[in-house]
């Protein structure tokens, strides 16, 4: 399926940088060593194979999820084959005693790439899993920084979100925080981020679960207001790599805005998607009749779809890649812009989040409502939309 035209599109956003800087990638890239955390996620698999297929002298690919990293494996083997360097993974989980023995018994890296994160908005829908998205995004992203500067790694990238750019949802703010995080460390070592548009077929994503209904024989829901930015999964690697590489100290690469990236809506890719597949939409009135026509529709060449508007907690109502506030630098490259920053470590406001979430936890008791304060005292202008409806609670 070609998911470029899928998402509006004709050709690929970073090809003329990628072509224009490929030498020096490759010289960089063949003589070093990397680490790659989260490294069985879609952007972890992307940017795993970028790297991979300019030769690394080590390549070393962490990811909790043991059946992931297994088809990572696969896919490698399959379409790239093999390197002289040393690759390896190791199905671990970042926060634990074991990938501390891990790093403790190697550590020499000179890039590590953190691509870890509960990406969800649905993922604070209870104080718990909401607590674990803090724990994944912000506090394994620190104490894997102060590892890698225990060590001496070179250059320490962590990937963003878009949604961290006037939050409106705790995941967006989450990273946000993290990016705060990122800058108190960057006294000691070079760091890079970057903030992109939607992958599109992500695992876990609308679009990956398009394929999930169609595989089970089950209607097609998508929001019909809301608009997003997509990359395909090899963008997304390509981004993560460049910043990598040829971010400079605090920089946060993300996609020019032109007439290659647009919005596009849910509902239209769902529409397209189907006509890929010989479908025609069937728009239903509501999730009983999507429910009952898939058993029928689908004989007559068409698929029950439900497009509806949004109204769940932490939908952000349009999509930005930085704030007023942020110095960009449009110039370096041709469809990635970079957003500067000056060091601003904000250590009592670091210390007042460190010091509160320790204290939650300790006590083995919170609410969303405490983490939520806690957040806006982080980021002042920060606009939970809170509706009291959840993702869960649709079909």
């Amino acid at each position: 399926m070609n998911i470029l035209h899928l998402i509006g599109r004709n050709k690929e956003l970073f090809t003329n940088d990628i072509k224009h800087h490929e030498v020096e990638l490759k010289r960089i890239v063949s003589s070093s060593r990397f680490l790659v955390l989260g490294g069985a996620g879609t952007i972890g698999k992307a940017t795993t194979k970028e790297i991979f297929k300019r030769n690394p002298k080590k390549l070393h690919v962490v990811d909790i999820s043991e059946n992931n990293m297994v088809e990572l494996v696969r896919d490698i083997r399959s379409s790239l084959g093999y390197i002289d360097g040393d690759f390896q993974t190791f199905a671990l989980d970042i926060g634990s005693v074991e990938y501390d023995a891990f790093w403790q018994a190697d550590g020499n890296y000179d890039y590590v790439l953190n691509l870890s994160a509960l990406k969800h908005v649905r993922s604070e829908k209870d104080p718990y899993t909401l607590m674990r998205m803090i724990n994944v995004n912000v506090f394994n992203t620190d104490k894997t920084l102060k590892q890698a500067i225990d060590k001496g790694v070179k250059k320490y990238f962590c990937v963003s979100t878009d949604k961290a750019a006037n939050p409106v949802n705790m995941m967006g703010a989450s990273k946000r925080i993290m990016e705060m995080f990122l800058m108190r460390r960057s006294i000691d070592i070079k760091i890079s981020t970057a903030r992109f548009a939607n992958v599109a077929f992500s695992d876990g994503s609308l679009l990956h679960g398009f394929n999930q209904r169609i595989e089970k024989k089950q209607p097609i829901v998508a929001p019909k207001d809301i608009k997003r930015y997509f990359v395909i999964p090899k963008e997304s690697g390509e981004l993560c790599l460049m910043s990598c590489i040829f971010g400079e100290n605090r920089d946060i690469f993300f996609p020019k805005l032109s007439e290659n990236l647009h919005l596009i809506t849910f509902a239209e890719i769902a529409e397209k998607y189907l006509l890929e597949l010989g479908y025609e939409s069937h728009l239903c009135e509501n999730e009983d009749e999507a429910r009952t026509l898939v058993n029928r529709l689908p004989y007559e060449g068409k698929w029950p779809c439900l497009f509806v508007n949004s109204d769940t907690t932490g939908e952000k109502d349009f999509e930005e890649f930085y704030m007023d506030n942020e110095v960009l630098d449009m110039q370096r490259f041709d469809n990635l812009g970079v957003i500067k920053n000056e060091l601003n470590t904000e250590d009592k406001k670091l210390q007042l989040f460190e010091s509160s979430i320790k204290e939650m936890m300790t006590s083995k008791k919170w609410n969303k409502e405490q983490i939520v304060k806690l957040f806006n005292q982080m980021i002042p202008n920060f606009g939970h939309k809170e509706t009291g409806k959840y993702l869960d609670g649709k079909m």
